[in-house]
């Protein structure tokens, strides 16, 4: 699912928001979850998951073509851990969908 797919389902599924208004919430709650991880601060949406930050360490990697050693620095990347609710409900669908698959 892309951004524009997430607008479209919320303008359906909700009849008196217009398509600019479905496109400003979807972009507003997208800005402000960014906003928090740029801040550091933990976002945790209940039955869906929680998103944060891990530092990855500085390390030595090889260049692949020449195979000389490069420093790669540390870095800081987002990191999404999936809630209870939306794990069950995954491998629950996924269990659905492959009980149908003929064999």
């Amino acid at each position: 699912m892309t951004r524009s797919d997430l607008v479209e389902e919320l303008a359906a599924r909700f009849s008196q928001l217009t398509h600019r208004d479905a496109e400003f919430a979807v972009k507003t709650i997208l800005d402000a979850m960014s906003d928090a991880l740029v801040r550091g601060h933990r976002i945790e949406i209940r039955g869906f998951g929680s998103f944060s930050i891990n530092r990855r360490p500085p390390r030595m990697g090889r260049n692949p073509r020449s195979g000389e050693s490069v420093a790669i620095p540390e870095k800081r990347v987002p990191h999404f851990k999936p809630g209870k609710a939306l794990r069950e409900a995954v491998d629950k669908r996924t269990a659905e969908l492959n009980a149908a698959k003929p064999v």
